[in-house]
């Protein structure tokens, strides 16, 4: 392991802080700010506005008045893709901007971000706006003197609530479909990271999507968050985060207007290696599956089940590829690991370190911070972890690794699916037998097999158990959005029923 630093010669100026509201950024009614803090140097970049209750009111009210009387879901849906469409381009004309605000807000490496997932955010766009135009539903052969089909209608205001560790991407991949189905919006990005989402905001309105459409709140989960939840104006919550939280959307959902919910939460993801694997390959796809992101993925491949033929030379091979791993300033092109989001999430992970070798496990490399500024961590591998430890059964959201070993297919499946969670798998194995038993065995809402983290805007995404219910990406997410009305009407004097 290495630690390096580095940083663009100019970071762009931070240009949007007020709320995004009825297509104007005002301050909050309050006045109150939060303050952002870049997690490579624990400073503050810009105070942001801090929306709470009434300022969610105003959005949601906006948002109504442009779902009940506004052009957009009235428009043609060619025209919501048209403007779908200038969107995306206009993402893709500001990708470096972007990618900095992101790596300066959330510690993303900068060329990762400007390079996969800018432009991943803008092909979702692209993705959806090219399914405005194909939403319809059935005609119905009835019984008797009748006619009968089907519409696909827009569920109405959605709140969107979306989390830090990938903010640019989450936000398309929960709007983007909402804007194809004709919903308008409230989304309220993690008060953590702010910045992409007043500045996507802003875009939007280049691109023009009509005022009162699309509406940004910035504050807190507590306040602004719950209002959103609790609103008996807001017909559906999608909402990705902690299950601890998840939980809280529900009961509001339920105790207001029993709006909908879609909630995509932890993941505790088995990654299941079988000894007839190449071994450099998998030690690779392992560490990306945890390192990625600096582990803060709701995927992330945390617990490594390592079939005992090769156990030892897979750790010998990881432990090797880790020599070149370089932590550091994400803007750094060399850097492979930035800091972790936030002091919270910081001392959140090493928390959890501090508990794996109090339980009994063996720290095998890393579990220390790096630097004396920022909130970087050493890459982390435990060994001789149990299923029953807290690491093994509590979801981390950092780069921390368990590895187990096993014997049988049997014994795989088994303490893969010992877990309260079910968002994803990964197994990798050369024998498809082993391949097909495993990956329909497991309950997980994707499993992988021979890769990890392959995500599609065609591929639905969500989980099993307490990972949550309900889909992004694909057209099952994209439905999530509509309703389905049905219409029965008499036929008569027709020639054939």
């Amino acid at each position: 392991m290495a630690t390096q630093n580095g940083s663009l010669e100019c970071l762009p100026k931070i240009k949007f802080t007020q709320l995004f509201i009825d297509g104007q950024f005002v301050d909050a009614l309050s006045g109150k700010k939060f303050e952002t803090i870049d997690p490579r140097n624990e400073e503050v970049i810009a105070e942001i506005a801090e929306g709470d209750k009434d300022d969610v009111d105003l959005a949601v009210k906006a948002a109504r008045r442009a779902f009940d009387n506004g052009p957009w879901p009235r428009f043609p849906a060619s025209e919501r893709r048209r403007r779908m469409l200038k969107f995306a381009d206009l993402i893709n004309q500001n990708v470096e901007e972007l990618a900095a605000l992101e790596a300066q807000d959330a510690g993303k490496i900068y060329n990762l971000v400007k390079l996969a997932e800018i432009p991943s955010a803008a092909e979702k766009l692209r993705y959806y706006a090219g399914a405005a135009d194909k939403i319809h539903g059935s005609t119905l052969k009835m019984s008797g003197q009748f006619h009968g089909y089907t519409l696909l209608e827009p569920v109405g205001v959605v709140g969107l609530i979306i989390p830090w560790n990938f903010p640019s991407h989450m936000f398309m991949m929960k709007a983007a479909p909402a804007l194809a189905a004709g919903c308008t919006m409230v989304i309220k990005p993690a008060e953590q990271t702010p910045l992409s989402a007043l500045f996507l905001a802003h875009l939007s309105k280049l691109a023009g999507i009509p005022d009162g459409v699309l509406n940004v709140v910035t504050g807190y989960g507590h306040s602004a968050g719950a209002a959103i939840t609790s609103h008996m104006d807001v017909d559906k919550v999608s909402f990705t985060g902690s299950t601890e939280v998840g939980r809280l959307v529900m009961q509001a959902a339920a105790t207001s207007n029993l709006k909908p919910v879609t909630l995509e939460l932890g993941g505790k993801s088995p990654f299941i290696i079988f000894d007839d694997v190449d071994v450099d390959k998998v030690a690779d796809i392992s560490l990306s599956a945890i390192l990625y992101n600096k582990g803060e993925l709701c995927v992330a491949g945390s617990r490594v089940f390592v079939q005992e033929g090769i156990y030892d030379k897979f750790i010998a091979t990881v432990l090797e590829r880790l020599n070149s791993w370089v932590v550091g300033d994400p803007f750094d092109p060399n850097v492979r690991q930035g800091p972790q989001v936030n002091k919270k999430q910081y001392n959140r992970i090493l928390s959890y370190i501090e508990i794996g070798k109090k339980e009994g496990a063996t720290l095998l490399t890393g579990g220390k911070p790096l630097g004396n500024k920022g909130y970087y961590i050493e890459p982390t591998i435990f060994t001789d972890v149990t299923d029953e430890m807290t690491i093994a059964r509590e979801e981390i959201f950092g780069p921390v690794m368990s590895i187990m070993k096993f014997k049988t297919v049997e014994e795989a499946i088994k303490r893969g699916n010992a877990s309260q969670y079910g968002l994803a798998a990964g197994v990798m194995t050369n024998d498809l037998n082993i391949a097909n038993t495993v990956s329909r065995s497991i309950r997980a809402g994707i499993v992988w097999i021979n890769c990890y983290m392959v995500f599609n805007d065609d591929l639905p995404f969500g989980g099993f158990k307490m990972s949550g219910f309900g889909k992004d990406s694909g057209m099952e997410c994209l439905h999530g959005f509509l309703q389905v009305k049905s219409i029965a009407m008499p036929i008569h004097n027709s020639p054939w029923l």
